[in-house]
């Protein structure tokens, strides 16, 4: 059995590299040699289960039956079309209210839909044209053509998008190809105004059609006249290259300012073959810092942050087939300087854990990443890409902080995909930095995200989610800082005190989520009910303590046709007990739901596994 499993490993191995080292590889020798380990897994149960987490067979969009019967339409054009030269690209963009994709006998006919658009700029045709992976004159790809409309379809300015062939009268190897466009509404005033302070925030998602994303949030305290300013301004994509930029300046009440620029390629598609990005921040800030004896006094810091990291995607096989074309081997290099100016003093930091250090990783990994379209999931009714796939990575690298160098390696498995009882997707990684010999600061970090297939009771749809999160640290050093908690963002909103804290947590939250039928004036209403649980453990105890920190919360979600990624909550929630609060503790909220985000099979710049 051993050798058996061997030589599958081997085998899996050896035409890895055989396909990088000869990218001119005829599709033929490949589709061989893929039938060759298809047919050898089929030996054993084990080899079965290997190829079948390695490679999997094409998979149709989840959809509703007018929604499939569409595609089905669409692929036979498609099918019909397939590698014939693309002759033209017809681009039409068209405004949020009143249009349709899919039906171009709609119009807006409303007086309220025509003043609407009379004050939204469409997107460019040129800035959609630079999203597209194929070009004119090119053959017709379905693979890419379908990533090119989830790619638009991912843009915060777009609602829904529709890519397909045109044939041409008379012609046998030409056809064109139609890109139709559905704008949202990319302008988004909100604000908020309670007895201590008022906040007013302008959002452009779609700055003068150019698909540029500008974030404005400007803070006002009465009592003693502060303010507080939060700029960002993000260019998406330049000329076709995908490259992002971002520069953000914020200045919090607090007088803590942050300064910073990114400009970053990401492995944006599976059919992505580099990657890389550089990052520059400065930041000043006041935090409050425990000494020996348990006494909290502010401490200054002052820092300054470089990041750069690169990354090539190999493609192992050489097939046609989607798993084929989206099943690489990606290897990344990442390079981080941390260099402080103003730090605690060693009362308040006896490990010198507030230090500057230089960070050196590199990463290996195979992965596969797909998507299915699905529907009622965090927007209502409109098609939802869902990532699912596998990854299997290594990292290792070393680290130089206070006059030492220690080395570091992690490990990453993640696996996601639809079954009959629902979609089920998970993150397991494992991290340590090895000095002399021991370990020290290791994470173990097991991540969940599942929900179920939409139910129906009547005109209404359900689905229940469930994401649970275990952090375990061993050996982390000995500042409040290096300690988990489950605050907002990392478990549970309201146990903001730094005192709740832990090196290990478990933390799972429910959610059943509802989809009410209609709408009011675009406006749709999804009720949902939340509990979230959560434990806190530390190193003296075997697992963790018998405190239980929950929240029980019920609340629409709530959804326009127009802001598609614009959702919030308006929820009543209530806690049973907040450590330095009390006890029985109702909360009203209004707050964007981020907390179910889909799982992410990509391999990007090499990190060290997060403990938070």
């Amino acid at each position: 059995m051993k050798s058996k499993c061997l030589y599958f490993f081997l085998l899996l191995f050896l035409v890895s590299m055989t396909c990088i080292a000869q990218e001119k590889k005829s599709s033929n020798d490949s589709i061989k040699i893929y039938k060759k380990i298809e047919n050898y897994s089929q030996k054993s149960k084990f080899n079965k289960f290997v190829y079948r987490l390695l490679f999997k067979s094409e998979r149709s969009a989840i959809g509703n039956q007018k929604n499939v019967r569409k595609r089905f339409l669409i692929k036979k054009t498609f099918d019909r079309n397939e590698g014939k030269i693309i002759r033209e690209i017809r681009i039409e963009t068209l405004d949020p209210f009143g249009y349709a994709v899919d039906n171009y006998k709609d119009v807006p006919n409303k007086g309220f839909d025509k003043i609407g658009n009379s004050l939204h700029l469409k997107t460019k045709n040129w800035t959609i044209r630079n999203l597209l992976l194929f070009k004119k004159n090119q053959l017709l790809d379905s693979l890419i053509a379908k990533e090119s409309e989830r790619l638009i379809r991912k843009q915060r300015y777009v609602r829904s998008v529709i890519i397909h062939p045109v044939e041409i009268p008379n012609s046998k190897d030409s056809v064109d190809v139609s890109v139709r466009v559905l704008d949202s509404w990319s302008l988004i005033p909100t604000g908020a105004v309670s007895d201590s302070k008022g906040n007013f925030e302008i959002t452009e998602r779609n700055f003068f059609g150019l698909g540029h994303d500008i974030q404005n949030n400007f803070t006002r305290r009465f009592g003693d006249e502060k303010k507080a300013y939060d700029f960002r301004y993000t260019i998406n994509n330049i000329k076709n290259t995908y490259i992002k930029t971002t520069l953000a300046y914020e200045n919090d009440l607090n007088n803590n300012t942050t300064r910073s620029a990114r400009i970053e390629r990401q492995f944006f598609s599976p059919l992505t073959r580099f990657a890389g990005g550089a990052y520059f921040g400065n930041r000043f800030y006041v935090d409050s810092l425990p000494d020996a004896i348990g006494v909290f006094e502010n401490q200054n810091f002052k820092l300054q942050t470089q990041q750069y990291w690169l990354g090539h995607s190999f493609k192992i096989f050489g097939g046609k087939s989607e798993d084929s074309r989206t099943t690489n081997l990606v290897t990344t290099f990442g390079y981080k300087n941390v260099a402080y100016f103003k730090k605690p003093t060693l009362q308040y930091d006896l490990s010198q854990f507030f230090a500057s250090e230089k960070l050196y990783l590199a990463s290996i990994g195979i992965n596969t990443q797909k998507f299915a379209e699905d529907k009622y999931l965090f927007n209502f009714g409109i098609i939802e890409d869902v990532p699912y796939g596998q990854v299997y990575e290594i990292t290792g690298g070393f680290q130089d902080k206070n006059n030492n160098r220690r080395t570091y390696f992690s490990g990453r498995f993640a696996y996601g995909d639809y079954f009959s009882f629902g979609y089920l997707g998970t993150n397991i990684e494992w991290g340590s930095f090895i000095n002399g010999g021991d370990s020290e600061q290791t994470t173990l970090r097991i991540e969940a995200n599942y929900f179920t297939n939409l139910l129906s009771i009547g005109s209404w749809r359900i689905r229940q989610f469930i994401k649970p999160t275990l952090v375990i640290g061993n050996n982390r050093e000995p500042i409040i800082k290096d300690r988990v908690t489950i605050s907002e963002g990392n478990g549970i909103s309201g146990f903001d005190n730094p005192l709740i804290n832990g090196t290990k947590k478990l933390f799972i939250s429910f959610q059943t989520q509802s989809y009410l039928p209609g709408n009011w004036h675009g406006f749709h209403f999804s009720p949902f009910f939340n509990m979230t649980l959560g434990l806190l453990g530390d190193e003296t105890n075997i697992i963790f303590n018998d405190k239980l920190y929950s929240i029980f919360s019920f609340g629409a979600l709530i959804n326009n046709d127009y802001l598609v990624f614009n959702s919030f909550q308006i929820s009543f929630s209530f806690y049973p007990s907040i450590p330095f609060q009390g006890t029985n503790i109702f909360k009203t909220n209004t707050f964007k739901n981020n907390d179910l985000s889909f799982p992410d099979f990509q391999i990007g710049e090499p990190t060290v596994v997060p403990y938070n």
